[in-house]
């Protein structure tokens, strides 16, 4: 990821083109672009439900187009909005939204609900409320979630079993995980080089397009040690827990000379190099697909102050620039469908976002029969929302990975790292300039 202190200078040009929208086209003739970033896996899914809403709405169609990565997307998005070409519905990190709001360039969701009284009195409430902050600014909802992700450890069971480790015991402590992610690297030739590495750390060049998946996974730590990234839209992460959790970290990629493994976490999972990784469960559908050993996944380990991963997920907005809102918004609220979002859950891996899906029974029988997706979905029980500043997340999160980056790769002390990244996010959320 890129510092984007561009976007809303670009982003500026469509406050004088909101009044000159064009009026909606003929509702028989209706074509909403739709853009995205969906992992490989996910797309034949998603594709699947825009054909199951086109039956169900004829005379709108919904052309969905796939962006690498969500990197991608927002460069793409920059570029659209000040071409005047930009889609009617992008999903969209909440990392990216505050752009986006304070450019005028999207819809709030009160402008597009109108006086929809189902919406406010049934699917609203039902939505997970960890999921809402993030997408909420100055009291307004300008997204709505499209799906749901937690944070959890897989494990390799049979690697766990040939080192005489309990499969059925997975790392419940930061102790465990230091201490099984030792027993489980192997150096069978003895040159200093492990073959075979315990945990993945998942350390990323702060100036590349993983740096906030490297935030992400980095803030549960935080939390389990009894801290705060953000509050009251000011840093909090360069407390006595944010400087353990990065401790912690460091000690574990040191100690099993992590700068030395070079494959991506997934395929060191699948090819069995690292035993233990964090993921989401939009990867599931790729796992079960291609891991040919018995595997596992289980809660993070809890810190001092017990359990905790993040609820998150991507966001639908609509653009001032689409001509016909309305179709847009029966298209989210659709995919808001207690139905519609069970279906989806179970084809892609990924959470519901209302909560009444997981009473559902046709649900609740999918995940006996999916045990790893249903641990997904027991990590919500120690799910908590991220707290993002208002303005700057992009910078933000910069300078945060900038400050993991630097402790652990640069060996700079934590103490000192983090407080660096303070000191920059201070002065950045106190300028004038947006």
């Amino acid at each position: 990821m890129k510092k984007y202190s561009v976007i809303s200078l670009v982003l500026l040009i469509v406050m004088a083109n909101d009044c000159s929208k064009p009026k909606p086209r003929d509702a028989n003739s209706i074509t909403l672009t739709f853009w995205h970033s969906f992992v490989a896996t996910t797309l034949p899914i998603l594709e699947a439900m825009i054909a199951d809403f086109e039956e169900e709405n004829p005379g709108v169609k919904i052309q969905a187009q796939y962006v690498p990565t969500g990197d991608a997307l927002v460069q793409k998005l920059i570029t659209a909005i000040q071409s005047q070409t930009a889609p009617d519905i992008a999903w969209i990190h909440s990392d990216f939204l505050d752009n986006l709001v304070n450019s005028r360039a999207i819809f709030s969701i009160n402008e597009l609900a109108g006086d929809d009284s189902l919406f406010y009195n049934q699917c609203l409430p039902d939505i997970f409320p960890q999921l809402l902050p993030p997408i909420t600014f100055r009291d307004t909802l300008f997204a709505l979630p499209m799906e749901a992700t937690t944070l959890a450890l897989l494990y390799n069971r049979d690697w766990f079993r040939q080192i005489g480790l309990n499969p059925d015991h997975p790392p419940a402590t930061w102790a465990e995980l230091d201490s099984f992610t030792m027993q489980l690297c192997s150096d069978s030739n003895g040159d200093g080089q492990p073959e075979r590495y315990g945990f993945y750390v998942p350390v990323f060049p702060a100036s590349g397009p993983l740096n906030i998946w490297m935030t992400m996974q980095w803030t549960p730590f935080v939390w389990q040690a009894g801290g705060e990234i953000f509050s009251n839209n000011q840093p909090t992460f360069a407390s006595e827990a944010g400087v353990a959790a990065l401790a912690f970290w460091s000690k574990l990629y040191h100690q099993q000379k992590f700068e030395r493994f070079s494959m991506a976490h997934d395929m060191g999972f699948i090819s069995q190099t690292v035993a233990m990784i964090m993921d989401g469960p939009w990867n599931l559908p790729r796992y079960r697909q291609y891991v040919k050993f018995d595997w596992g996944v289980a809660p993070l380990p809890a810190g001092s102050a017990g359990r905790a991963s993040y609820l998150a997920g991507e966001s639908l907005v609509v653009f001032k620039q689409c001509v016909n809102p309305e179709a847009a918004w029966r298209f989210i609220n659709w995919f808001l469908k207690p139905e519609v979002q069970r279906t989806f859950a179970e084809k892609s891996g990924y959470l519901p976002v209302r909560r009444s899906v997981l009473n559902d029974s046709d649900y609740v029988n999918f995940l006996e029969q999916f045990p790893q997706q249903k641990s997904f979905n027991e990590q919500l029980q120690y799910a908590r929302g991220r707290s993002l500043p208002d303005k700057f997340r992009v910078e933000v999160n910069q300078c945060i990975a900038e400050a993991l980056e630097s402790s652990i790769i640069g060996r700079i002390a934590p103490e000192k790292s983090l407080k660096v990244a303070d000191e920059k996010i201070r002065r950045l959320l106190s300028s004038e300039t947006e």
